[in-house]
């Protein structure tokens, strides 16, 4: 009997110890895990938006969508004006489940990039949606070219990965929805950004009213 108290004093000594050192862990890590996460998106929003000479992660719009979900949108502009925006997509049909990637659009609609974040698919088949050989056809795309955004083997444009036909069907109709998307939220996303008055300009405007009710008055 004592013996087995014994064992299970050094089983609870051993469970706490390593959950102690898991937890330890998982603080140690989970800030820099975060950051390289956060600047593997921003990469992706930054190669495939338009011209632009902001900072696009500080110009982030969040949509709200149907059934309580959301977009988060960065937009690239140039001079002010806005160019373009990112956004990150999620075929859930892939081979291997959740397919998550980011494309960027013009203000025309026009698809300027394509690039893969995040995905489950099989090494050497499935995986080679990431290669530049498949998602460069996207670029130049819109809802209207071409009219049918399938794959090859549906009827459509695209060419599929050899062997991993389910996996280019999933982005290929998973981009056209999210081109869909954007179409919806258009104006809302190339909305002119709010110029605050200044006090001087303020002041200056105060006056003119001012001046103009003087005349008025006379």
């Amino acid at each position: 009997m004592k013996e087995i108290i014994r064992l299970c004093f050094v089983l609870t000594i051993i469970a706490a110890v390593s959950a102690g050192v898991l937890a330890f862990v998982n603080e140690q890590t989970a800030e820099p895990i975060a950051k390289a996460l956060l600047e593997e998106k921003m990469s992706a929003v930054r190669s495939v938006l338009p011209p632009y000479d902001n900072e696009p992660d500080k110009d982030m719009l969040t949509i709200a969508l149907e059934d309580d979900d959301s977009l988060e949108v960065f937009r690239g502009r140039k001079d002010g004006t806005v160019t373009g925006a990112a956004f990150s997509l999620t075929a859930p049909d892939g081979y291997s489940g959740d397919i998550v990637f980011m494309i960027g659009v013009d203000g025309e609609g026009v698809m300027q990039g394509l690039m893969v974040l995040n995905h489950l698919e099989t090494p050497g088949l499935g995986a080679k949606i990431e290669s530049a050989d498949f998602t460069g056809q996207y670029k130049g795309k819109s809802l209207e070219n071409p009219e049918l955004w399938e794959v090859t083997k549906d009827g459509g444009t695209f060419i599929p990965i050899t062997g991993a036909t389910i996996s280019s069907r999933a982005i290929t109709r998973a981009a056209a929805k999210g081109l869909k998307l954007f179409d919806m939220h258009r104006a809302e996303i190339f909305e002119p950004a709010a110029v605050e008055n200044t006090p001087a300009e303020v002041d200056s405007a105060t006056v003119e009213e001012d001046e103009v009710e003087g005349e008025v008055q006379e």
